[in-house]
């Protein structure tokens, strides 16, 4: 299983995929903001999205699971 963890402290602006999605090597997947810049996170191989689990507008801690 593919894990996606969120870099930095920050707020998750936009998801780019929805689950169930395939996802392209290098295929942006969502935006989160912080410090008033946006931060685009890019799937590092193909896979398919198998759950979401934090809504747009939510506050996520640095390392958090997001996908």
């Amino acid at each position: 299983m593919i894990e996606l963890r969120a870099p930095l402290q920050a707020q998750l602006v936009q998801w780019l995929v929805k689950p169930g999605d395939v996802v392209a090597a290098g295929q942006p997947v969502v935006i989160l903001e912080a410090m008033k810049m946006e931060h685009e996170l890019r799937a590092e191989r193909a896979l398919r999205v198998a759950d979401i689990l934090v809504v747009e507008g939510e506050t996520v801690q640095e390392h958090a699971l997001l996908m």
